[in-house]
């Protein structure tokens, strides 16, 4: 076959987004730093899915239709998006993807358990997360079910919420494609998420752990507040223990089920103080590779760390780069002139020009 339909997640690095999605694209630059390790697996190419689009004819005029409707109509969005995730998930997938998809599980192990996530291309990057739009499909075990859960990575491309997020950042929905990473599935003791910077007041130079018992699905739903853990120049300066009374644990069979914490443990904390700062140091390290702050979801497994996804942090305001170790204080004075969108370059080189005191970019 001409097009290549899976990639090993060892071939994959940032600048292939078009081809494996933002997930792929982070997880196959994360799987290249030095002491970093990402639980083994391969991807599924946007390839893959445009050859899926391709054999549904009718998905063309539902496109069109879709791309004319109000972001604010949520019904209409509701029954046209059903209907188009329905028409991918019962379209067949050919025999040459299907061949392709079931030999790379053979590589890596046909009855072992694998999560299956979605990775658009509009997705992870610097301007916008689009974290949740998608579909994560965790502890599939089987290649049947791992075909399946691929069709529904495709599929979710087209959620109620996804749509909305895109009509309203008027970004085209042909214009974004899926791809899906297939990974083994890490069975671990505790999971959540670090942010390099912190996302409440945009310290830089503080690392927020958010943790819980068994997987990070408990923490993404909502369904535990964490133990929060503040980090900074390697001490542990504030934590919050809170008391987690549920956890997500995978099944034997596949699949994943809620189960209660035992309730003398649901007030110790999910990870020590040496740990917390043991993953922190993993986080600069991957800060420093991608050069800009991450948001990072992490798996605890036999007191080792498995990073699982790195996107950058897109609610933190830009500061301009200092070359010291100083505290400094910035004025923006695009806002103070009612300027919010940023400033053309020759704009720009005017208030550098003419302005009485320095200005800096951010």
């Amino acid at each position: 076959m001409n097009e290549q339909y899976v990639l090993d997640l060892q071939e994959i690095d940032e600048t292939q987004v078009a081809v494996v999605g933002g997930k792929g694209a982070h997880l196959g630059g994360l799987s290249r730093i030095e002491g970093i390790h990402v639980p083994g697996g391969f991807c599924v190419t946007t390839g893959a899915f445009r050859r899926i689009m391709a054999d549904a004819p009718s998905l063309g005029e539902r496109l069109d239709q879709l791309s004319r409707l109000n972001p604010d109509d949520r019904e209409a969005i509701r029954t046209l998006s059903g209907q188009i995730r329905r028409t991918i998930e019962a379209t067949a997938i050919p025999d040459e993807l299907a061949a392709a998809i079931t030999h790379a599980l053979a590589r890596s192990g046909e009855r072992a358990a694998y999560a299956v996530r979605s990775s658009a291309t509009a997705e992870d990057l610097p301007t916008a997360s689009f974290a949740g739009q998608q579909d994560t499909y965790l502890n599939v075990v089987g290649p049947t079910a791992v075909l399946q859960h691929v069709s529904r990575c495709w599929a979710s491309l087209f959620t109620e919420r996804a749509v909305t997020y895109r009509q309203r950042n008027g970004i085209d929905h042909r214009t974004v494609h899926m791809a899906v990473v297939v990974q083994h599935m890490v069975f671990p003791q505790a999971a959540g998420i670090l942010f390099t910077a912190d996302p409440v007041t945009g310290n830089r130079k503080v690392a927020t752990v958010d943790a819980g018992f068994g997987l990070g699905e408990a923490l993404v739903s909502g369904l535990v507040n964490p133990d929060v853990f503040k980090v900074r120049d390697g001490e542990v300066i504030a934590k919050t223990i809170a008391a987690k009374q549920r956890a997500v644990l995978a099944l034997p069979a596949g699949g994943t089920q809620q189960v209660a914490i035992d309730s003398q443990r649901q007030e110790q904390p999910a990870l020590t103080d040496a740990q917390v700062l043991r993953l922190v140091q993993l986080g600069r390290r991957i800060e420093a590779h991608f050069g800009r702050p991450q948001d990072i979801e992490w798996c605890l497994v036999d007191d080792g760390f498995q990073i699982v996804q790195s996107r950058p942090i897109t609610t933190l305001f830009p500061v301009p780069e200092a070359d010291d170790q100083d505290n400094h204080i910035y004025v923006s004075v695009g806002h103070q002139q009612m300027m919010t969108d940023a400033m053309k370059p020759l704009g720009f080189s005017m208030w550098q020009l003419t302005a009485m005191v320095a200005m800096y970019e951010a």
